[in-house]
Formats: C-alpha cells, structure tokens, sequence
C-alpha cells in the first residue's frame, strides 16, 4: 500500500517511511473486528490466555 501511495525521493526516505507504517499498521492501527485493539495487542492477550 505505501508504496503506491506516495513518490519517494530517495531509497532512505522509503525505508523511514515503511518503518513508520509498519509500527502504525502493527502497533496502532485499530481494529473493530479485534475488539477496538490494534494487532499487537490483540496477539499479546491471545497468548498469554492460552
């Protein structure tokens, strides 16, 4: 997605960029299908019911 969302001036940029989205997208992000928790967090309980 990021990539084809914006036009990068170098290949450091794309790489500041992707790590930003990725701690948005993993970290942030929330979701209603997980019950309003972004992913990580969701994971983190999961594991530590079973």
């Amino acid at each position: 997605e990021l990539l084809y969302m914006k036009e990068f001036d170098s290949m450091d940029q794309f790489k500041a960029e992707l790590i930003e989205y990725l701690d948005y997208y993993n970290n942030r992000r929330i979701k209603a299908k997980l019950k309003g928790l972004p992913p990580a967090v969701h994971r983190k309980q999961a594991l530590e019911v079973s």
